[in-house]
């Protein structure tokens, strides 16, 4: 086990300029051409990582460095731009400097006598998830820096400066930001040669092959990253154009699918209206275009929901190329402009009403396994209406546990199902069914349970259809770590406090709940990366924060011991480390 990056000793740039030197090329890792095909691939890897570590050092090092110490001594630009520019590179460039190329130029020295890379790349692995944070912040960085060379000129001449300088190859601060983007392809592309080369007998073959793996999947954590970053930049050049910015619109889970001009068919007049949709994975949006584009080009007349939309082809021989969408609230015949466009329209809505029904079935499922944190006979569905079921404490529980919607006071009051004890809301509970441990008398009970119980299937208008989380409950009884924790706010005097987790099956993730028996995490927080640092308090808190670029949070434990377990814990998911429970500790 590691530890990043404190027991690792500094890189010296001596090394890095390949000028120290043991021996023979033969004796000290460098490739000759008698060598093997692997070798040559490791030392390859070995080299491109020594100069990939230049580039980390002079974007840290250099730009950052001198970019604000401008802005904390003369105050020409915000110290809090250069922060968002330069994101988390600092922490990437600590990694590579002081961990991974060290190991990796100690590993091809020793060559001769332990021909391996693949443990090294293993160890490696886990950290790269800290480029997500990165990627995801680029095309914002290239933004803000556009934006301050042309209206900064201390700004643009900082950048400007050291551009001219030989560390910079006459590269531009752009281009050299590029290459954490990068970085991670280039892994898998020489592991993956790496791997081909290696002798079925290699002692390296099955450490290589895991390291693979597990570059691979960190490959498509920093290509799901970028897709991720293009799809939000999409979705917000959309959001500019129909003038919006309501929660109810603006989700980061939204997929744009289709977009374009259609008419409305209007039978009242016999007449028919320009119109413009906006087709997305869980939504549609009827839009009409504005005639004077003040500040964004169309204004949305109606959202229509994906659950229970319905589309068909229509025949009408004075409006051709039409078909019908219908919702719970609206229905809408539209006109194409040819038999192609309509039928792509058709096609496009059945496959994104069909996506969302397979989401929801699949989250219904889910949602009825036999580990849900209560009683194991409640889970039991032979048992349902025979027994009495554990109610759960009101108090436990936030959210409605069949439609997870929050509960109020007046509007959406608090009841127990009397067959499997859950809390619901009252729209999820609106039903009666008889139960035999009460002398089969009528005992109103939640939808799921009503249809269990009298085998009536409901229409999928009258069912609300629930959303996969993860249940509190079920990952605090599989976890490295529980308990409550109060999420300071900046002043530091008052936050919120919730049931913190961190799972075992997902380990570098700290979920927070509202309550210890909720189905829905209302925060989580990737934990890789974070430095975790212990906080002396003079009032008696038992403080510690999380810090990772511009972001900090502060928590308070209930305890000092409680708060040394949640440091320990935390430390060792921010460094990538294999987690053990404390009490599994010899």
């Amino acid at each position: 086990m590691h530890s990043f990056p404190n027991q690792i000793p500094n890189l010296s740039w001596r090394m890095l300029e390949g000028n120290a030197q043991k021996g023979q090329n033969s004796d000290n890792g460098e490739s000759t051409n008698q060598d093997p095909e692997e070798k040559k691939i490791a030392t390859e890897l070995l080299e491109t990582e020594k100069a990939y570590v230049k580039r980390l050092h002079l974007l840290d090092q250099v730009f950052c460095a001198e970019l604000l110490a401008e802005a904390r001594s003369m105050k020409s630009f915000p110290e809090d731009v250069i922060k968002l520019i330069f994101s988390n590179i600092s922490s990437i460039y600590q990694f590579h400097c002081q961990f991974f190329l060290p190991e990796l130029q100690r590993r091809m020295d020793d060559w001769p006598h332990n021909p391996r890379i693949g443990d090294v790349i293993q160890k490696l692995a886990p950290f790269l998830k800290m480029y997500g944070e990165y990627i995801k912040n680029f095309d914002k960085a290239m933004e803000v820096i556009g934006t301050w060379t042309e209206k900064c000129q201390p700004f643009q001449d900082i950048i400007m400066d050291i551009q001219k300088r030989e560390v910079s190859a006459n590269l531009s601060l752009q281009h050299h930001m590029l290459e954490p983007v990068q970085r991670i392809p280039r892994y898998e592309l020489l592991l993956k040669d790496y791997v081909k080369k290696l002798p079925p007998e290699s002692p390296d073959r099955a450490d290589a092959e895991k390291a693979l793996d597990m570059i691979f999947s960190a490959a498509k954590h920093s290509n799901a990253a970028i897709a991720q970053m293009e799809r939000v930049h999409k979705l917000w050049e959309v959001y500019d154009r129909l003038g919006i910015a309501e929660d109810d619109f603006v989700d980061p889970s939204n997929e744009l699918i289709k977009e374009g001009p259609i008419q409305k068919i209007s039978f009242r007049f016999n007449t028919t209206k320009e119109r413009y949709l906006f087709l997305f994975n869980n939504m549609l949006l009827y839009c009409v275009p504005k005639v004077i584009q003040m500040g964004s080009a169309f204004q949305v007349r109606m959202k229509m929901e994906m659950d229970g939309m319905k589309v068909k082809e229509l025949k009408d021989s004075e409006f051709p190329h039409t078909f019908l969408i219908s919702g719970k609230q609206r229905t809408l015949e539209l006109q194409a402009r040819s038999s192609e466009e309509a039928e792509s329209w058709i096609q496009a809505c059945r496959g994104a009403i069909e996506q969302n029904e397979k989401r929801s079935e699949s989250f219904k499922a889910a949602a009825h396994g036999s580990d849900t944190g209560i009683p194991e006979f409640q889970a039991q569905s032979e048992e349902l209406g025979k027994r009495a079921p554990q109610w759960i404490r009101d108090n436990l529980v936030t959210l409605c546990m069949r439609c997870m919607e929050p509960f109020h006071p007046i509007t959406r009051r608090r009841h127990h199902c009397r067959a499997c004890g859950y809390v619901v809301c009252g729209k999820c509970s609106d039903y009666k069914a008889n139960l035999k441990y009460d002398r089969n008398r009528l005992n109103r009970v939640c939808v799921d349970c009503y249809i269990f119980l009298t085998g009536q299937v409901l229409s999928k208008d009258d069912k609300k259809k629930g959303i996969l989380e993860r249940d509190s409950s079920e990952v605090s009884s599989q976890s490295l770590m529980c308990g409550f924790l109060q999420l300071l706010d900046k002043s530091g005097k008052g936050g919120v406090r919730s049931w913190c987790v961190v799972p075992k099956d997902d380990p570098y993730v700290l979920y927070m709940f509202a309550a210890p028996q909720d189905v829905k995490a209302h925060t989580s927080i990737p934990l890789l990366g974070y430095q975790v640092n212990d906080l002396v308090s003079h009032d008696s808190r038992h403080l510690f924060q999380l810090v990772q670029s511009t972001q900090v949070h502060t928590f308070m434990a209930e305890s000092e011991e409680l708060k040394r377990r949640w440091v320990r814990t935390i430390g060792q998911a921010a460094n990538g480390e294999t987690l053990i429970p404390e009490d599994e500790l010899s």
